[in-house]
Parts: structure tokens; sequence; C-alpha cells
């Protein structure tokens, strides 16, 4: 897999909150989500229960997008990204990874009742105007 640009990969270790977007019919919507970012797969880990909208949709449409991105009025200082990517339970051997990554992340989680989802990204968009104006750095999945 080829590897994404480092400063995609140092902002998203920076971050925390993932817009998870999904959609049912024609009918779009949105969640944040508390991630842990699996570098060596390009994916986000989170938790978020069945009875969500966005997992009951998610699991109808495993096709999802989604955005993490720095809060600031700095034209200069923005950053952040958009991406899409596939949605799946964590089980079995990848349930091991995210648990691990994700309690590390939020130790507070293991005090709860989880269930843990992976967003493998197919596409990654990063904006970074620290590095020019509209500056774009992409990251695609192959095959």
């Amino acid at each position: 897999m080829q590897q994404p640009n480092p400063k995609i990969t140092t902002f998203l270790k920076k971050h925390h909150v993932l817009t998870l977007a999904t959609v049912s019919g024609e009918q779009p919507w949105v969640a944040n989500c508390f991630y842990a970012f699996l570098e060596p797969e390009m994916a986000f880990v989170f938790t978020s229960g069945y009875e969500t909208r966005h997992i009951q949709e998610a699991v109808q449409n495993k096709k999802v997008a989604g955005s993490v991105v720095l809060e600031t009025s700095v034209i200069g200082k923005i950053q952040g990204v958009q991406l899409s990517g596939t949605l799946e339970l964590a089980i079995n051997e990848k349930l091991t990874t995210a648990e691990k990554s994700y309690l590390k992340r939020f130790p507070f989680a293991a005090l709860m009742d989880t269930t843990l989802w992976i967003l493998s990204v197919d596409y990654l968009k990063m904006t970074d105007n620290r590095l020019g104006f509209g500056k774009k750095l992409v990251w695609e999945r192959e095959g």
C-alpha cells in the first residue's frame, strides 16, 4: 500500500473527532465520533451503538464519507481532510487491533460497553493552507 504524505498522518494523529456522513435513500446524515487512527491500515476506529442512525444506515450502505478539521478562523492556518471509505464492524484480529488502539487513546472507554467500527479509507484529500493557499494532498488506496 502506498504510504500517505506524512503531513496527513501527523494531522490525523493530532485530532480526535471524525465527522461521519451516511445516507439512507436520499436523506444524508452526519455524526461526530471520537476516533483512533490506525496509520498502517489507513483506517479510523470509533465506537457507536447499533441503535444509532449512522450505524443503521452504514449497515445498509457501507460506503461512507467523513472529515476531520482544525477549527480556526485564520485562513492561513486552515487544515482538514475529506475522505471516503468503507465501514465494517471490528471482528476477529481486527477487533484486537482496534481495541488496543482505541483504548490507548481513550482509556475511559474500557468502562463502557463498546461496539467498535473500522472505517477503511479509500480516498482522502487534505487541504493545508499552511503549505500555500488551497494546497491539496491526495491519497488513494491502490486496487
